[in-house]
Order: C-alpha cells, then structure tokens, then sequence
C-alpha cells in the first residue's frame, strides 16, 4: 500500500473538484460477451458465478483507478483488493456474504470459494470487513440493465460495487449487462473503459 502525495498528484484538481460532493457516486452498466467464459466452465466443470468473481476480482486489481481508497482523510493506493461476494445455494431463502482472499489459479479460487461459502455459517463475517474489499454480486433471474447500491452517504467509500445479470443469447453468442458503481473522485468513465476492456482480454484468454 502506498500512501498519495496529494500535492503533487496528477489527479488532484478532479479529486478536489469532487470531494465537497455528499454523493460522488456514479453506475455504468454495459454489455460483457461472455461466450467463451460459458465454453470454459462448461468444459472445466467450474462454476460460472465463481469463475465471474475471479475474473471480474482480477481486472479490477489491474486497473489502479480502483484501488485508491481514503484512511483517517489521506489518500491510499492498495495493493490489491479481495472479493467480497453474495452467494445463495439451490434450497436456500436467502442470500449470505462471503468474503476472501482472491488467488492466482482460477479453478483453486472457485474450489475454495465453494467450499468458504458452504462452511459459513450466519449472513456474513464481520471481522472480514474493511475498505480493501470489491463488492460483487449477481441477479442470475433478470437481464440486468441498471442497477445502484444501499450505502451509507460517506464520500470517502471507495469500495467499487459490481453486480451482473443473467446471460442472453442471441446470434449464437452470449451476453449479460455488468454493472459498475464507483466513486468518481478516484474513477473516471476512461478507468471504467480500461477496466471493462481488461475484462474481455482475460476472459478471451482462457
């Protein structure tokens, strides 16, 4: 982690301009193909919901914009940040949060996130908590278009908030609607843009 030398950083006037704000959040939602991630898991036997976590987990830890957060009113940059995820079970009513450490081999993360997911017991693990997190979500039942997230109104969260919807098939290829929210004191629609195309490349690549 390394702390920001706000006198002399690049991004200081747009961090300034809105900080006052008591609202600096913004969503974007935008189409992700998801083809070849559908072919992989099929033939890999992964889940498609874990697999998604760590690929979305990954190409947020290689877009900087994204891991600035804010500590006792100085600016930080994280080394990275972890998955913090919902999850439900077939049989299940509701919901549960797991958070965890996100590792290097896709089919070790989405082992271990099962098995950290069904272990937990109760909604979520407090003591996990912190502002290194990546919260991340799924609405498997709609074709997400738009989405926003509860919070409390404290402009120094800057914890991105990540959520998809179903998959959709048309033309022989599939897609779903990936939303973003961030706060736009760190993030600008430029680091939204690098980050969606980092996605692509990582799930082209597998």
């Amino acid at each position: 982690m390394k702390k920001i030398d706000l006198e002399h950083w690049d991004r200081r006037e747009i961090f300034e301009f809105f900080s006052p704000l008591s609202h600096p959040f913004y969503a974007v939602t935008f189409r992700l193909d998801v083809t070849e991630l559908c072919r992989v898991c099929k033939a890999r036997g992964l889940s498609f919901h874990y697999a998604m976590i760590w690929l979305v987990t990954r190409a947020v830890n290689g877009t900087e914009a994204f891991l600035y957060t804010i500590r006792g009113g100085e600016v930080f940059l994280l080394d990275r940040r972890e998955p913090s995820f919902t999850d439900r079970f077939a049989g299940e009513k509701y919901f549960h949060i797991v958070t965890m450490p996100w590792e290097e081999e896709l089919e070790g993360f989405c082992a271990a996130a099962a098995e950290k997911s069904r272990a937990q017991r109760g909604f979520i693990d407090y003591a996990a908590e912190g502002d290194d997190l990546l919260f991340l979500s799924s609405l498997p039942w709609l074709d997400l278009s738009a989405l926003n997230n509860e919070r409390d109104l404290d402009p120094d969260d800057a914890i991105p908030r990540i959520a998809w919807g179903k998959y959709t098939e048309e033309n022989g290829r599939r897609t779903l609607g990936l939303s973003v929210e961030v706060n736009h004191r760190f993030v600008d629609g430029a680091d939204i843009g690098a980050f969606a195309a980092r996605l692509e490349e990582l799930i082209a690549a597998l």
